[in-house]
């Protein structure tokens, strides 16, 4: 199933969704967007987040005051020495 995923998604994507990782900060495509829409998943193509719930959080990435459903929600603890959410 690995190698579906790698044919299917870009290396970043993959990176991202596969194995945990992120983009670096500021840098992504949907950072700044602000057209209305869903934003939804790369893989599964579940609806996610409605464009008008996405805020500046001042992280550097996407942020959503609240997901389009509470079923969706998977939540990940940081635990990283960096993180400001110690």
């Amino acid at each position: 199933m690995a190698d579906d995923w790698k044919d299917r998604l870009t290396s970043e994507q993959y990176h991202i969704t596969r194995e945990g990782g992120t983009e670096r900060a500021f840098s992504g495509a949907y950072y700044s967007l602000k057209l209305p829409g869903i934003y939804q998943c790369v893989c599964c193509h579940s609806r996610l987040f409605n464009a008008q719930q996405k805020y500046d959080s001042g992280s550097g990435w996407p942020s959503y005051w609240a997901p389009r459903s509470e079923e969706r929600r998977v939540g990940k603890e940081c635990r990283s020495r960096w993180s400001p959410y110690h």
